[in-house]
């Protein structure tokens, strides 16, 4: 019996015991299932916070753009519609020359930004007075206060004026330190903030912007003036745009596509010896202006033009390279052909004469400017022709930094003479140095030139005399003079020649008596130098001038020479150059023959 009991009690305890191994089963299942419960609610908690804030940051995103665009709306609208892509009233500016020019009037892009801050600054200083105005304008008033000059005026620049009205215009509208109220194209916008809108934000153009609605101009800052009239040796033209040359009326238009309150005229005339009114006698006279109306174009090209004139003292060889060719070079070169030549007092000799470089510098056969009634159409063109120094070169002002060596080369290589440089002589016997003596036939001729060729010869030297008549032909002569180690003259222009000498030989310039080495140094001896040569400068004494048959010891003209160059260049002229001839003294004469001989065996 007491067995049966203690199954029983066991057999209780072990239910017993499955029963709360049971229980404990279940509440740790509810337990884990709540704690899944409170997992959950606190993943969909965390969902929904980071999605509230994705949210806020959306709306601040979108809220900073609506602030930005309200901002440029009001206080950039028209920076805002061109950005966009829509039409404005402005016109578009023409096009800039090369190098020159479109930084003279433009602004840079650091510049423009400085002074849009300069005036946002401005325009938040003075907001409580925008704001007095806010009514005003919301209620309906339309644009533009504009401070125009109704009168049109014409102003006629004459060449003596340093300095013309459009550049004193250009000079105060360009002044940092003008007031804005002073400036022209400042124009209020019907906005809330009521920002003022001067005209340093304005799209810049060389032409005035009109108004559409109001039909009245708002004045842009002026382009630069047509010519330039500064230089002491050339006015010179240079535009960019709608160009047209009109021989039979001598104008060369420049064609404002709108209206303009005053037109610029220029006369000009295209030669590069300015000041010189006997050469002028012999120049025509171009008018160079702006203008709204212009013939119709009967022939167009798309290569630049440059105008000029071959009248002046052109047939002088002198001058043919002083006034002429240099500039022309300096001028011309730059373009590598492509470039069309308009010529005014056109002579067809001179074109004959050196048409080897005018072809060498343009592509195109020469335009005679004096000829019909066509008009010639051109988007860019030059009226005149830079010029340095008589016969010289100034590198620091040269397109490209041409110099006379440049020149030089250029002008072998135009007449096919090909020889560059001297090179040293180191056998006498194998090679004479070649020695070209200038003759001349009507004034500062040498008397003894027999004796001077037989003093050279002894000294090993190898003598050519020619009388530089370039008249038939000036190639043949190149090919002489660029054979030749030395060349020998008196003063006068058959030493231009000198331009076909290789580099490294010698020119041997002899000066008359009459105190004219100054001007015998800058004709022809600097721009030997320039060119790469030795230059020897021999002055003539009063026993090797012919003056002394002329005139006693005692006269003014060998005590005082100076007081025949006070009378005029006519009267020095016609005693110095024109009534003198030459009589070397040939012991002092060998010893520059020597010094030169032995440059070249150095």
């Amino acid at each position: 019996m007491l067995a049966t009991v203690n199954k029983q009690l066991a057999f209780s305890s072990v239910l017993l015991l499955l029963f709360q191994g049971k229980l404990q089963l279940q509440e740790e299942e509810e337990d884990r299932r709540r704690r899944k419960l409170a997992m959950g609610s606190k993943l969909r908690l965390v969902r929904s916070t980071n999605q509230s804030r994705r949210f806020r940051f959306l709306l601040l995103i979108v809220g900073c753009f609506i602030v930005t665009v309200t901002f440029l709306v009001v206080s950039k609208p028209q920076a805002l519609v061109s950005n966009l892509g829509f039409g404005t009233s402005a016109s578009t500016s023409p096009p800039v020359a090369d190098g020159v020019s479109s930084d003279d009037d433009g602004v840079n892009g650091a510049d423009s930004a400085a002074v849009r801050r300069e005036e946002e600054d401005d325009e938040r200083g003075h907001e409580s007075e925008s704001n007095n105005e806010k009514e005003e304008n919301l209620s309906g008033e339309k644009n533009i206060v504009v401070d125009a000059n109704p009168k049109e005026e014409v102003h006629e620049h004459e060449l003596t004026e340093s300095r013309t009205e459009s550049e004193e215009h250009s000079a105060k509208s360009d002044d940092p330190g003008s007031s804005q109220d002073d400036a022209p194209g400042r124009l209020t916008l019907p906005t809330v903030s009521n920002y003022s809108i001067g005209d340093h934000t304005q799209p810049e153009s060389n032409t005035p912007i009109v108004s559409e609605k109001l039909g009245e101009q708002i004045q842009t800052p002026e382009r630069k003036p047509l010519c330039d009239n500064s230089d002491r040796r050339a006015d010179i033209c240079e535009m960019n745009g709608d160009i047209r040359i009109h021989g039979s009326t001598s104008s060369v238009l420049f064609v404002e596509s709108l209206k303009i309150e005053q037109s610029e005229a220029w006369q000009i005339h295209p030669y590069a010896r300015k000041g010189d009114q006997a050469c002028f006698n012999e120049v025509r006279e171009l008018m160079v202006k702006a203008s709204n109306e212009a013939p119709q174009c009967t022939t167009n090209y798309d290569v630049p033009s440059i105008v000029f004139s071959i009248g002046g003292y052109a047939g002088n060889l002198f001058h043919d390279f002083a006034d002429l060719l240099v500039p022309l070079f300096l001028t011309a070169r730059q373009f590598n052909g492509e470039v069309q030549f308009v010529v005014t007092n056109l002579k067809s000799w001179w074109i004959t004469k050196f048409n080897p470089v005018l072809q060498k510098l343009s592509k195109y056969p020469v335009i005679n400017f004096d000829l019909g009634n066509d008009v010639h159409c051109f988007k860019q063109a030059i009226v005149g022709l830079r010029a340095h120094n008589e016969f010289q070169i100034d590198p620091a002002r040269a397109p490209n930094g041409y110099t006379m060596v440049d020149f030089a080369k250029f002008m072998r290589s135009a007449f096919s003479v090909g020889r560059e440089t001297v090179p040293n002589i180191e056998d006498l016997s194998a090679r004479k140095p070649r020695l070209l003596i200038i003759s001349r036939k009507q004034s500062r001729i040498f008397t003894n030139i027999n004796e001077i060729v037989a003093t050279a010869e002894e000294m090993g030297y190898e003598v050519v005399v020619n009388e530089a008549d370039v008249s038939s032909g000036i190639s043949q002569f190149a090919e002489i003079v660029n054979s030749c180690d030395v060349m020998v003259g008196v003063y006068g222009s058959g030493l231009t020649n000198s331009v076909f000498l290789p580099q490294n030989a010698t020119l041997i310039q002899v000066v008359p008596w009459g105190g004219l080495e100054w001007m015998a140094s800058n004709s022809y001896g600097e721009p030997a130098k320039q060119m790469g040569l030795n230059y020897v400068q021999y002055s003539v004494g009063i026993e090797e001038s012919s003056l002394l048959e002329q005139y006693p010891k005692d006269h003014a003209v060998f005590t005082d020479p100076a007081s025949i160059h006070i009378r005029g260049f006519q009267e020095m002229r016609s005693t110095f150059l024109e009534k003198q001839n030459v009589k070397l003294d040939i012991n002092k004469f060998r010893d520059v023959l020597w010094k030169t001989l032995e440059q070249l065996i150095q």
